[in-house]
């Protein structure tokens, strides 16, 4: 194992997120080889971690789910005033991460994974992944939408032009747009300067991956082949499981499009999705729990 950081050793182990990892290591709770950690420490695959006296290793494989998240259910890891988040429909018993979000009122995939090198490869703004949405807004889709929509559009409260995308219209006032850039709440804010309100947003697709087959709820591993794929296409080595290397490591976010939810997104690994041993069954669609 490569050498990291302490608190990225701890996240990857599913101990915590690395904010929390920097907590307990100031507080004394973690040694390494038997003497207390410190901030900023790098470690490898021959040092001994504890954590309360408790001996914590990584994962060995990666994992990535393809999970619906259903209207109403908040993408957060803790939440006071949220009826409910993530981790109430998805147990598993290995820590997962997502990137970006979907909002509250949105739905759709969302992909989770305990490789945190590879979600920040598939937010990094500078690939250009594509995410495919199905969106209902208030009133008759026009051409003139359809066309402003398409060649980007000037958010006035962000002062920035969004890039091209794809626009399709489906129905009178449903269409299918495919973004390669996530800024918050992205077609929510494209779709009002253009004079339209979202009532309904889906996310079907991040880069290869799709909502077929998932009721809202539902979530499926992705088989070797897929996760494979995802990291070929983040310019990561799929022989070198866990890695989190990729070629994009210098300028990450710099076009402020470092999210994977072109509509709904928020910046960093999001959220913390810890399973209770015996919740996992096999692979295959799951349903709520």
């Amino acid at each position: 194992m490569e050498q990291m950081r302490l608190n990225q050793f701890l996240a990857r182990c599913g101990v915590c997120s690395r904010r929390d990892a920097d907590r307990l290591i100031a507080r004394g709770e973690v040694l390494v080889n038997g003497a207390k950690g410190v901030c900023g420490q790098k470690v490898g695959g021959t040092d001994r971690v504890t954590v309360s006296g408790r001996r914590v290793e990584p994962a060995d494989r990666t994992v990535v789910l393809a999970f619906y998240k259903p209207v109403g259910v908040v993408c957060t890891e803790r939440d006071p005033h949220a009826k409910q988040v993530i981790s109430d429909l998805v147990r598993y018993p290995i820590r997962l991460t997502y990137a970006g979000r979907l909002d509250r009122d949105s739905e759709g995939l969302l992909l989770l994974t305990n490789d945190g090198g590879l979600i920040q490869a598939m937010m990094y703004g500078g690939n250009r992944h594509e995410k495919e949405y199905w969106v209902r807004v208030d009133r008759e889709i026009t051409p003139d939408f359809v066309k402003k929509m398409s060649k980007g559009v000037f958010l006035k409260e962000l002062n920035l032009t969004t890039r091209r995308c794809q626009v399709e219209q489906t129905g009178r006032d449903t269409f299918r747009v495919i973004l390669t850039q996530g800024i918050n709440r992205q077609i929510r804010r494209m779709c009002e300067a253009c004079g339209y309100r979202v009532k309904e947003l889906k996310r079907v697709r991040v880069m290869h991956i799709r909502l077929e087959g998932l009721q809202p709820g539902e979530y499926r591993e992705l088989p070797k082949e897929d996760v494979e794929r995802l990291y070929r296409e983040c310019g990561i080595d799929p022989s070198d499981p866990l890695a989190g290397k990729r070629k994009q490591q210098d300028g990450a976010g710099k076009d402020g499009t470092n999210q994977i939810s072109g509509g709904n997104a928020e910046p960093g690994v999001q959220g913390l999705l810890c399973g209770r041993p015996g919740d996992h069954e096999q692979p295959g669609v799951r349903r709520p729990v």
